[in-house]
């Protein structure tokens, strides 16, 4: 599969996932959305380089929540 058809389908299922539980009350779910999303849109490697990132910047109060599945 190429690269672009990767993309393609990667932002599909975030679509999906934000169609089907972006509407789910609580934050906790919401977070687990936003957090599924990104898996979806950067890949296993990116999604990981992106996390290491994010907890290293210190600028944020707390760490990266994963959320809860609905």
């Amino acid at each position: 599969m190429g690269k672009g058809r990767r993309l393609e389908r990667r932002i599909g299922e975030a679509v999906e996932l934000i169609g089907r539980y972006g509407g789910i009350d609580e934050v906790h779910h919401k977070q687990w959305v936003l957090d599924q999303v990104l898996r979806n849109l950067l890949g296993p490697e990116g999604y990981k380089e992106w996390r290491q990132e994010y907890d290293s910047e210190g600028e944020y109060e707390d760490a990266w929540d994963e959320g809860i599945a609905p």
